[in-house]
């Protein structure tokens, strides 16, 4: 019963993450694609983590753990971009 409810979980966050790729294609605004690709970090932990538990291993958490990191990490570089044009600000003093 359980790797039932997992596997349809496990179909719902695939089609959320399909329908936020379409989201970062047609997205209206800058912001919308950033929370759209956030959104599809989250989903794509998540998805894994209901792997790793209906194949009754340990194998993906230090997978999840680097996705988790790069996920965070791509969204503070994408709304500094959206924010200033540039994401690394090389200021001189000349």
């Amino acid at each position: 019963m359980i790797d039932m409810i997992l596997l349809i979980s496990l179909a719902l966050f695939m089609v959320a993450i399909t329908l936020h790729l379409i989201r970062i294609i047609k997205g209206p605004t800058m912001p919308d694609r950033a929370i759209a690709l956030d959104t599809i970090g989250v989903n794509l932990i998540s998805s894994m983590a209901i792997l790793s538990i209906l194949l009754k291993t340990t194998a993906f958490l230090e997978a999840i753990l680097i996705l988790g990191i790069l996920a965070f990490i791509g969204t503070i570089a994408f709304s500094k971009y959206i924010e200033r044009g540039v994401i690394i600000d090389r200021k001189s003093d000349h």
